[in-house]
């Protein structure tokens, strides 16, 4: 503080050394179900900031046009399941770009049914997919991230990681052991310029929540319509979330404004979640 009490600055601003402070130009991003959805919108809004984008996925083709589209990106066919894929995955795609500076944990799936009808193979493959597929890849980009000194690992959630919903089981527990996950990162991470947040949407239009739409007409007899006010009913907006706007939270978290946001599940739900 000066003489005149004026407060001057004494901590170190270290934007000027943060790659995000300009842009993403020169970093490489990994986005896992990277091919459709919300996975294919935050693709496309980090190779815009003028990062080079790594999809990954397991259908070739999807990935193929989805990389094509986009200014600097490549597939990578991956099933974030398989412990040694994914390893492959990752060590072929930093050959290609280069150390992963930003991962983004969005592959995930969500089917839905009673517990008491869910066999143990169905919870299994809910949370090797959803959650056992984040551990797998944020454990591959740490070291490189760490000794950087700079890295953002985001994990795609959901509202279902902050709350409950019925007929879900599967799907809410292992989203908020992602977020639990995330938390873990964070703390572990947090001296060393590597973030790890969470971003939670509510029902989003995308191909899963038109799955979900489909089964209830099936299930129910409603009409489609029906069925989609049913999901989006919770939302006081009474909307789906479009991918777009998880996609900008996503940039956001990865932006050197966010640079003290560490260890965050962010809603994007239209209130439903406060």
């Amino acid at each position: 503080m000066s003489e005149d009490g004026t407060p001057t600055a004494t901590a170190t601003d270290d934007r000027a050394d943060d790659p995000g402070q300009a842009g993403l130009a020169g970093l490489h991003a990994v986005v896992t179900g990277g091919a459709t959805g919300i996975g294919a919108a935050v693709a496309g809004r980090l190779a815009r900031a003028g990062a080079a984008v790594t999809l990954m996925a397991r259908n070739a083709e999807r990935l193929a046009e989805a990389a094509e589209a986009l200014p600097a990106a490549a597939g990578e066919v991956c099933d974030v399941t398989d412990e040694g894929g994914v390893r492959r995955a990752f060590d072929h795609a930093v050959r290609r770009f280069g150390p992963v500076a930003i991962l983004v944990n969005n592959a995930g799936i969500a089917p839905t049914g009673p517990l008491a009808k869910t066999s143990l193979a169905d919870w299994q493959r809910v949370l090797d997919v959803n959650l056992t597929g984040a551990f797998l890849c944020s454990r591959a980009v740490i070291p490189a991230m760490v000794e950087a000194g700079w890295g953002r690992i985001v994990t795609i959630a959901s509202t279902a990681g902050l709350k409950a919903y019925p007929y879900a089981s599967a799907y809410v527990a292992s989203k908020h052991g992602a977020v639990g996950l995330t938390r873990a990162m964070a703390l572990e991470l947090a001296s060393t310029g590597v973030t790890a947040n969470a971003v939670c949407p509510g029902y989003a239009d995308t191909d899963i929540v038109a799955a979900s739409v489909r089964t209830i007409v099936e299930k129910t007899g409603r009409e489609a319509d029906e069925a989609l006010a049913a999901l989006v009913k919770a939302n006081p907006q009474k909307r789906l979330i479009d991918p777009q706007e998880v996609a900008a939270t996503v940039m956001w978290l990865c932006s050197s404004d966010a640079r003290s946001v560490t260890g965050q599940a962010l809603a994007v739900a239209g209130g439903e979640v406060m």
